[in-house]
């Protein structure tokens, strides 16, 4: 059941769980992830990066498949097609293409220039009933190229970006993209409740949700954040599931080489982290 994000973030914000935003980059990602959440009766927003979007053919491609295997699997709870980090250009093209979901990310250009074109990005959105995310203060991290060393977002620039209209908000709160470091300091979580206290209630996101401990997960989403992104955890257990099959031998062993064997492991260990995520954050039998 293809939607916006927005009905589906105020629920979860009203009721105190978090919706998962697990980035698709293929069939694989795509099929398990909507499989697992029908199973466990979660809402999900599926992200799509720029990136992701051209190696799966266009953000036509993608919808088409979104749409195909959402009436194949018969999924009935609420899924949202995400753009993420989306660059202002690319912000209007996936929103051609039939995106339910739209995030501009302007937090590279000067504050003003990001407000002017969230301003510009909210309208279209609006126009098509599409749910919008902004961001002040980049991510740490890289993401398709951006990168960001986790800088702590301006509540007071929070507070202009959130009164253009935008219905989910992503500040910088120590928070990165890929694995965390060593010496990561953890998320500031006197920073988020300003934040939140900024943009007047507004369901914010925690981008880079892989490696964050549990508990901070949790307090975070008790101070208002109701959408965690999932990704580079999904990457690595794919990956490692794949390389344990091929160094046993298993992909030699009869038909093992087929593609529909040989990426099975990958997709059991994604359906766990997807599972574990989705109860973590509460949403499981949230739809």
């Amino acid at each position: 059941m293809l939607v916006s994000a927005k009905e589906m973030l105020i629920k979860a914000h009203k009721e105190g769980y978090g919706v998962a935003q697990i980035n698709i980059n293929n069939l694989e990602w795509t099929k398990t992830v909507l499989q697992t959440v029908n199973e466990l009766k979660s809402p999900v927003i599926l992200g799509v990066s720029e990136g992701a979007a051209k190696y799966m053919g266009g953000f036509k491609t993608v919808m088409a498949l979104v749409k195909a295997l959402d009436e194949f699997y018969n999924v009935t709870v609420p899924v949202a097609v995400h753009l993420d980090h989306g660059t202002y250009e690319g912000s209007f093209k996936a929103l051609e293409a039939g995106f339910t979901s739209i995030m501009f990310d302007g937090s590279h250009y000067d504050f003003e220039e990001n407000l002017a074109k969230t301003k510009e990005v909210v309208a279209a959105c609006y126009a098509k009933g599409v749910s919008v995310e902004a961001e002040v203060g980049s991510i740490g991290g890289e993401e398709d190229g951006v990168i960001g060393m986790g800088e702590i977002a301006d509540p007071e620039e929070c507070r202009k970006i959130a009164e253009t209209g935008v219905d989910m908000f992503a500040a910088g709160i120590g928070n990165i993209h890929g694995s965390y470091p060593a010496n990561w300091k953890g998320l500031n979580f006197d920073v988020l409740k300003q934040v939140q206290e900024a943009t007047g209630g507004i369901p914010l996101v925690l981008h880079g949700g892989t490696g964050i401990p549990a508990d901070q997960v949790k307090k975070a989403i008790s101070l208002g954040v109701s959408k965690i992104n999932v990704n580079t955890e999904l990457q690595l257990e794919f990956a490692a599931a794949t390389r344990k099959y091929i160094e046993e031998g298993k992909d030699l062993q009869g038909k093992g080489f087929d593609p529909r064997k040989l990426l099975a492991p990958g997709c059991d260990a994604m359906k766990r982290v997807v599972t574990e995520k989705i109860e973590m954050f509460g949403s499981k039998n949230k739809a």
